[in-house]
């Protein structure tokens, strides 16, 4: 199966996604900050990452997405966020400012995180 990065510093989250993913047959590994996952794209060269917005800073995985672009790293991203519950914004895909191939709102069902996951790599 898939190699999958999960970046969020919500061990919750984390845990629970590596789980269920695991179970698919993916092979997952985890970083909870923005640079310890920079490091892990490099050295894991996942298939699909799967990311927080907010860590240690409030965009994070916005600047994440963008300096992965900017690389040329073209594997799907997942976002993960609570940022419309806790703050009323609404996000949205955009080639440069969230250059994500898809949107979860958290907390994430485990049916439709699997379901999201497998339909981001067969594309």
């Amino acid at each position: 199966m898939a190699k999958v990065l999960i970046v969020d510093d919500d061990p919750d989250i984390v845990e629970a996604s590596q789980l269920f993913l695991e179970k698919e047959g993916h092979q997952i590994e985890t970083a909870n900050s923005r640079s310890e996952g920079m490091k892990k794209v490099e050295s894991f060269q996942p298939d699909l990452l799967i990311l927080d917005v907010m860590m240690e800073q409030p965009d994070d995985g916005f600047a994440m997405a963008q300096d992965l672009r900017r690389l040329g790293k073209k594997f799907p991203i997942l976002m993960l966020t609570s940022v419309a519950s806790a703050s009323g914004l609404a996000f949205d895909k955009d080639s440069e400012m969230v250059p994500v191939d898809d949107f979860q709102a958290k907390p994430v069902e485990p049916a439709i995180l699997v379901k999201k996951v497998a339909e981001l790599l067969k594309r």
